[in-house]
């Protein structure tokens, strides 16, 4: 009888091929991706958001180990992220002053590792009284103590900087495989292969027995507590992972820009992160990392053609949050598991679906950025292909809510068909 048991537990894992399908290759994909990015010789604009986005998508990641798979809910992951980044700052600095010892031997490529140590350090502490709580308690005490740690950046001159924060010079040091990080292109190999690294051991921290009773405690932490695991304990060790890849992400923003400011510890890049997450997907571990390199993309790119891009990202939440809660990454999941067994009727509804969409969100953006030109008062109108959008003209509104009433009626029309 324990014998068919076993035998059946063997049919239903997968095989050696589907593991390296799905563990193993995306890895040497994205590998391949980030050693291939310098060979096609990008400008330097095109390097320093790819640096911003490895820098996002580590802190995304680590976020993603308390949302994703523990079920926690934080408002203050900066402080981390800002605590290792003062760490690597204090570091270089002491890199830069230290003329004998094993400081003067000390490549700057590894200051990322003080980062990751004194945020897992800031973790253990601040962990140890705030994973007592699960759930809205344990979301206001994270929220309380973002806004403490915030406050004392500014009072604490001596070790945050004050206002103007603490610079650092990552060119001090030995340099390490010939790599000075005087140039942006040196920069971003050390911020790609921090990034690397940390993706791999974030993703087989969510294969070790913790990573799957993190999420065990997320979904029923009564039953984990039944068969002999602490959910606080279990809690507790996913925050201090989570706060030291945090202080990675830290040191290697540290690195990149050779400043930290008390901002940095604030809670716009703590609400920041949470959306990366959310909008990506938290039940994906591919999700955070799509999120981080949308969002960024859109703060960085999107910011210079729109004032209200912030108003886009706002709107992309709520239609996740309402419409596709497993995030981006989700709704591609779901397609691509759907289309081994897809018909043309499957095909046409997802097909009509993305056609919708598209003409909603063509005509939100004609109202949006015609609405936002006219309550500047400047008299600049909205111009796409040369036609003359102003909130005076008629053919303004034609074209605003044609799309977004076509396109709800072509989501209505899928709806209902699919529920035939």
């Amino acid at each position: 009888m324990r014998n068919t048991i076993d035998q059946n537990f063997r049919s239903l894992a997968p095989t050696a091929s589907e593991k390296f399908r799905i563990r193993v290759l995306p890895f040497i994909v994205f590998a391949v991706f980030l050693l291939g990015v310098p060979l096609l010789g990008p400008s330097r604009t095109a390097l320093s958001l790819m640096n911003q986005i490895g820098i996002f998508v580590v802190f995304a990641l680590s976020y993603n180990m308390l949302l994703g798979r523990g079920g926690l809910l934080s408002f203050g992951h900066a402080v981390y992220f800002g605590l290792g980044g003062y760490a690597a700052v204090h570091m270089m600095r002491a890199v830069e002053g230290a003329e004998t010892g094993i400081l003067a031997g000390f490549p700057v490529f590894f200051v990322p590792i003080a980062g990751f140590a004194v945020g897992a350090l800031a973790g253990a502490i601040i962990g140890w009284p705030s994973c007592r709580r699960a759930g809205t308690p344990f979301a206001m005490i994270s929220l309380g103590i973002a806004e403490l740690i915030a406050a004392s950046g500014f009072m604490f001159a001596s070790i945050f900087g004050g206002e103007t924060g603490i610079s650092g010079d990552r060119t001090k040091g030995p340099d390490f495989l010939y790599l000075s990080l005087k140039s942006t292109s040196d920069v971003y190999v050390f911020i790609a292969f921090w990034c690397f690294v940390a993706m791999i051991a974030m993703y087989a921290f969510t294969r070790t027995p913790l990573g799957k009773m993190s999420e065990a405690t997320r979904d029923n932490p009564e039953r984990v507590q039944f068969v002999g695991y602490d959910p606080q304990r279990v809690r507790y060790l996913v925050f201090i992972f989570a706060g030291g890849f945090a202080g990675l992400a830290g040191g290697m923003s540290a690195v990149n820009y050779e400043i930290f400011t008390p901002e940095a510890l604030s809670l716009a890049p703590s609400g920041m992160v949470l959306l990366m997450a959310y909008i990506g997907g938290t039940r994906h571990f591919a999700g955070p990392i799509l999120g981080a390199v949308v969002l960024t993309y859109m703060q960085s790119n999107l910011s210079d053609y729109s004032e209200a891009w912030l108003l886009y990202l706002g709107l992309l939440f709520v239609a996740i949050v309402m419409f596709a809660p497993d995030g981006i990454v989700g709704v591609i999941d779901k397609v691509v598991a759907g289309l081994p067994d897809a018909g043309s009727t499957y095909l046409g509804n997802k097909l009509t679906s993305a056609v919708g969409c598209l003409l909603m969100l063509a005509g939100l953006i004609v109202i949006v950025e015609a609405a936002v030109r006219y309550s500047n008062g400047y008299g600049e109108v909205f111009e796409p292909f040369g036609l003359h959008l102003g909130m005076g003209n008629f053919l303004t509104y034609v074209l605003a809510f044609g799309p977004m009433a076509l396109g709800v009626a072509m989501l209505r029309w899928v709806s209902k068909r699919e529920e035939l």
